[in-house]
This record gives structure tokens, sequence and C-alpha cells, in this order.
């Protein structure tokens, strides 16, 4: 069957507009899905919405990767890279939450768990899932977050701060009791949480109970209300078992990662 190519003036009119729209894969996707579409005796619609179908697909996957670089991931990890050999049980809970309901239901997300684990792999994995939604996402460690909100407070932008953070529909806290938090500090983590409470989601990471982030943060009022917040809406997701990094190398656990009192006071 002949094939009839489309006139030099129709080619450079379709690059202009495409120009003009700032969508400059219309050009190569009209030309290259032209010779398909007569083929198969497409109308003038559906040739139109295949070629504005692709421009959009690479339009989202474009911006999916600018919003995963912006989202300063330390690593860039996803669910199909996980490995559940010692994860089975949780799958299923976290599976469910990679359609990104969470995010529109502004409901966090807890992951709990001895070091290595896997807590930091699931809680960047989210995050990939939702830029690749559409959702902006910034990535810090808990003692990076500290610092972020000090500083602001500092500066006497902190209000400005935490509105220009409520803009992003997902925020990752990492590593929450790996170190411990003053008092003053706490205090401004807890207006992050709050801001961010009914309104936009959070994912934590953390070695600890519960029970334990009052010594993490220096204040078991300023601990209970941030939790209560917190888990109000939230998936709580509890990993078990030993370090992945000690697999093969003959070391069957790491030390507690609780401090008793006795340690403390010497």
């Amino acid at each position: 069957m002949a094939t009839t190519t489309a006139p030099p003036e129709s080619v450079k009119q379709i690059a202009y507009l495409a120009a003009a729209l700032k969508a400059p894969r219309i050009l190569e996707g009209a030309s290259r899905l032209a010779d398909q579409a007569r083929d198969a005796g497409w109308t003038h619609e559906d040739y139109l919405a295949t070629v504005l179908e692709r421009e959009v697909s690479a339009r989202n996957a474009s911006g999916a990767e600018l919003r995963i670089r912006a989202a300063g991931f330390p690593a860039v990890k996803t669910i199909e890279d996980f490995n559940w050999d010692t994860q089975s049980a949780v799958r299923p809970q976290v599976g469910s939450l990679t359609s990104g309901a969470f995010l529109t239901e502004a409901r966090n997300v807890v992951l709990l768990g001895p070091p290595g684990t896997g807590k930091t792999h699931l809680a960047t994995s989210l995050g990939v899932v939702a830029a690749r939604l559409g959702h902006r996402v910034l990535f810090a460690t808990a003692t990076d977050w500290v610092t972020r909100l000090t500083d602001a407070h500092r500066h006497g932008k902190l209000p400005a701060e935490l509105a220009r953070l409520r803009r992003y529909g997902l925020i990752i806290v990492d590593e929450v009791g790996y170190l411990p938090i003053e008092q003053d500090a706490a205090n401004l983590f807890f207006q992050l949480v709050s801001s961010r409470y009914e309104h936009a989601s959070l994912i934590l990471t953390s070695n600890l109970p519960f029970s334990s982030w009052g010594g993490v943060f220096g204040d078991q009022a300023v601990a209970a209300a941030m939790i209560d917040r917190i888990v109000h809406h939230a998936d709580v997701i509890t990993l078990k078992g030993a370090s992945y990094r000690l697999r093969g190398r003959g070391i069957d656990s790491l030390p507690s990662t609780r401090t008793t009192a006795h340690e403390t006071e010497n």
C-alpha cells in the first residue's frame, strides 16, 4: 500500500506550533505515527489522541525524574529492588501503599525495626512512587530536618519554612532515634509534624518503638503529642530480623539499640 508523506509546509507548521506550545516531542511523535495511522486507517481523532498521549506520557516521565532528583534521596531505590526474603510478612501492607492513596488521604507511614532491615529502602521506594504520581517529595534524616528547622527559626523564618514545606505532598524523615534531639529542637520538630497533620503525608523510619521516643526528644509530653498526631492517620509497619549487612559475616545480631539507665549514668 502506497503511503503519502506530509508536505514540507505542514511539517514546518507542526514544528512551529509544537515549539509555541513548548512541546517539541509532538513533531517527532506526529512524524513517527503518521505512516502507521495511514496504513491502519485511523480517524483524525485517533491520530491526534495518540500523538498527544505520547507527549503527555513523555512529559510525565520527565517530570517524575526531575522530582526524584530534587527529593534528596541518598540513593534511588524501588519496591522492585527490595529483597522480601526476610520481610514477607509486611509485603501485602507495603504493597497496598504503592497505589499512592495514602498521599491523597494525607496519611502517614511509620517504618519501625532494627538497623539493616530495609526501612530506608522502603521509605525511599514509596517516595519514588510518590514522585512518579506527581507529588513533590523531600527526604532527609531526622538530624538534618532538625538542623533545617533550627536555622529557619534562628533567622525568624520558621512560619514561612513550614508553609513552604506544606506544599510538598510527602516528607520523609529517616533515622528517628539514632541520635538524641535537644528539647528546643524537639519543639521545632513537633511544629513540623503538627503543620502537616491531616494536610500532607509523612514517612518516618525509626529503630526504636514509640515507647522510647520520649528519651529521643527529651520530653515525654512533646513525644506523646507528636506520636498522637503521627499515628492518628497512619500505617505502622514493623520490620523484623537481623541486618542484611551482617549476612554471611558470622554475626547474628547488633548490640541493643536501647540505652539502659545504668549506661546513661556512667
